[in-house]
Order: structure tokens, then C-alpha cells, then sequence
């Protein structure tokens, strides 16, 4: 179980890694997407859906590195009190329950529509744009994989913290 889980976190520490570099390029193309228009008066609807699409990569595929760093918002007013253990079961309850199975039906019934954009090669959002709307509906089952590789990483985690005998 741990090796799996080594495995599926180094999945989404390469892939963090990677989109961050998103947020860099997001800004520099807006603060350009700016100066275009304000210095110069030129305006660019493929930039504009250039940001678009690096937003969308780095918040989606980077959900499950952050899911890796506990980085998700968790209301825990009784949870940061708990002993390890007990944080554990609530996870797996959690993970069980929420996690893979909002994942599991948003995967099932986004893929059809990804699909159906890849075998027409779906075109631009607005006229002007980026010609691939197909790789933007393709982030929406990426990030449903990342997560679900993530999840069970924690959930493997959890498993194991329950087993551990108490001192």
C-alpha cells in the first residue's frame, strides 16, 4: 500500500510542479494582454482565452498536489483537536463517501462530452480564439484521475494510521 501511494504522490508532485509554472506564464500574458490594450490600443481574443486556459490547467490539474500538500480548505473546529487516529477514520469516512464517489460521477458523466469535443476537434470558445476547446474539456476528467490517485494515496495513509497501535 505505501508504494502505491509513494507512486501516486509522485504522480502529483511531477504534475504540481509542473502546472505552477502556469501562474507565472498566466501573469505575464495578462500583464502583455494590458499593456496591448491600454499603451497600445490592440486587443487579442486568443490572449484572453490564453489566460483562460492557464487558469484552468493550474487549478485543475493541480488540485491533487495540493490535495498531496493539505492544502484543501477543511473546516475543522473539532478535527485540529483530534488525535491521530481519529483524524484518520474521519478521512477514510471521508474519502469514501465524498471524495471518490463525486469524483467517480463527475468523471462518468463529463467524459462523454470530452469525447464528443475530441472527435469533432472541437474549435474556439469565441471567434478569434484558441481553436481547442477539446484541451480545455479535457482538464475536467484530468483533474477527476489526479484527484482519485490522490485520494486513494491519503486513504492508504489513513488505512495505516488505523492500524498502528497507540503508545
Amino acid at each position: 500500500m505505501e508504494n502505491l501511494a509513494n507512486f501516486f504522490d509522485r504522480i502529483n508532485n511531477m504534475v504540481g510542479n509542473t502546472v505552477r509554472w502556469c501562474a507565472l506564464v498566466m501573469v505575464l500574458l495578462q500583464f502583455s494582454i494590458v499593456v496591448l490594450r491600454y499603451v497600445f490600443g490592440i486587443s487579442f481574443i486568443f490572449l484572453n482565452e490564453g489566460v483562460l486556459y492557464l487558469h484552468s490547467a493550474l487549478f485543475m490539474l493541480g488540485a491533487g498536489y495540493t490535495l498531496l500538500v493539505n492544502g484543501h480548505v477543511r473546516v475543522d473546529i473539532f478535527y485540529a483537536k483530534m488525535q491521530t487516529r481519529r483524524k484518520a477514520g474521519i478521512d477514510v469516512f471521508g474519502h469514501l463517501f465524498f471524495l471518490f464517489p463525486s469524483m467517480i460521477l463527475l468523471l462518468y458523466w463529463s467524459w462523454p462530452t470530452v469525447q464528443i469535443s475530441w472527435s469533432i476537434w472541437e474549435g474556439p470558445i469565441s471567434v478569434g480564439g484558441i481553436p481547442a476547446s477539446f484541451l480545455l474539456k479535457s482538464l475536467i476528467p484530468g483533474f477527476c484521475v489526479l484527484i482519485l490517485a490522490q485520494g486513494i494515496a491519503c486513504l492508504f495513509r489513513d488505512l495505516l494510521r488505523l492500524q498502528e497501535k497507540t503508545a
